[in-house]
């Protein structure tokens, strides 16, 4: 964002032997993502990505893979219950397992990574077709290796190895990283093998199950999209990214109402107001809770939690004055999008003002790109 000050929204940065485009602010991002999206919407091979995924799954294929496996997760998503009544009521059931588990600490501390049991519940939920208990040894182990390999996702030396792939055999987190991956899928390729032995088209209730069935309507097809390298991946995409982005916003939600007490005591007011004492949410309460929805979107503004999604161009193309060559790698710095000082007016300061009009009205902004436009756009 500092270098974009001296040279412009357009610019090139060399990582490693790689070009890269990096495309800063709201106007330059949105023209790249919305208007000329087809030109931007292929995926770079990223080497950690590539050694786990292979070119496959909803997030790092690329081209008409992942065109038609991100259709389909679409669909199965809206198939499955997610935005609709079915999601609620999954939701303020496992939100009663939430409650009676703070309970259990008896008002003592407890570290907050114990609040992402329920959002990850849901999303297993979805992906295997029931909710697990939170002491069941399968849901403990996902959870520990999902945290650790979100940590190990962010070591400099994974970069370096990104970077410079050819120098493996010099760095760590890439080989603990594929280890614990590795782990994971022995999990869900026991849920997968579960899924074809007792498969029924009439009672899909799950992600697995519907991409088990989809692979066998096709089995006859000699160009499917739906073989076993890349049904382990989509499952695996959604387990991993489907679970840590919800359940790091939860946690930075509750840091930054410890921060901002005012805020939170104002949240608190709205919600007792709008619910009263002991109802619980429903989505509809959105409408009447125009503070705390504009909190929730503050939080995922001012966190950046996820600061870029690198593109692909699949054309040569000119964008704005420059010309970018088939096959660069493109970086829509989705940081600066939610920072740009010409969108919000106090973008480095957590401000839920950004979400309200004089009013106090909840506003949508244009500007908020949390997760792109594109393939994750679906975990919010």
């Amino acid at each position: 964002m500092k270098i974009s000050e001296k040279y412009g929204p357009v610019f090139t940065v060399h990582l490693g032997f790689q070009q890269t485009v990096v495309l800063t602010g709201y106007e330059a991002v949105k023209e790249a993502l919305l208007n000329t999206a087809d030109v931007f919407a292929d995926r770079p091979a990223i080497p950690i990505f590539y050694h786990i995924q292979h070119g496959n799954g909803v997030f790092f294929s690329s081209q008409e893979l992942w065109k038609t496996t991100r259709r389909f997760t679409m669909a199965t998503m809206r198939d499955l219950g997610m935005g609709k009544r079915l999601s609620e009521e999954r939701i303020l059931e496992e939100l009663h397992f939430l409650v009676d588990l703070i309970r259990s600490f008896k008002g003592g501390p407890f570290r907050l990574r114990f609040l992402n049991t329920a959002p990850t519940n849901i999303t297993f939920a979805i992906l295997f077709g029931r909710r697990f208990d939170y002491k069941d040894p399968t849901f403990v182990t996902l959870l520990r290796l999902i945290d650790e390999v979100m940590i190990l996702l962010g070591s400099p030396f994974l970069h370096l190895f990104n970077f410079y792939p050819f120098l493996g055999f010099l760095f760590k987190p890439h080989k603990m990283i594929l280890k614990k991956v590795e782990e994971v899928c022995v999990i869900l390729n026991k849920y997968i093998k579960e899924s074809k032995k007792n498969i029924n088209g009439n009672n899909l209730t799950s992600y697995i199950d519907a991409l088990v069935f989809k692979q066998q309507e096709e089995k006859d097809k000699t160009n499917t999209s739906f073989y076993d390298a890349n049904i382990l991946a989509s499952a695996l995409d959604l387990l991993m990214a489907g679970t840590e982005t919800t359940s790091t916003t939860l946690q930075w939600a509750i840091l930054l109402m410890m921060k901002y007490p005012e805020i939170q005591k104002k949240v608190h007011a709205e919600i007792v107001r709008v619910l009263g004492p002991g109802r619980l949410p429903t989505f509809e309460d959105r409408k009447n809770m125009p503070f705390t929805n504009a909190v929730i979107h503050e939080v995922q503004r001012f966190i950046t939690l996820l600061p870029h999604v690198p593109r692909y161009t699949s054309a040569d193309t000119y964008f704005k004055g420059y010309f970018i060559p088939k096959g660069t790698t493109v970086i829509p710095l989705l940081t600066s999008v939610l920072l740009d000082k010409t969108q919000w007016e106090t973008p480095d300061e957590f401000n839920p003002n950004h979400f309200l009009d004089a009013s106090g009205n909840f506003v949508k902004k244009k500007a908020f790109l949390p997760f792109s436009t594109g393939c994750a756009c679906w975990i919010q």
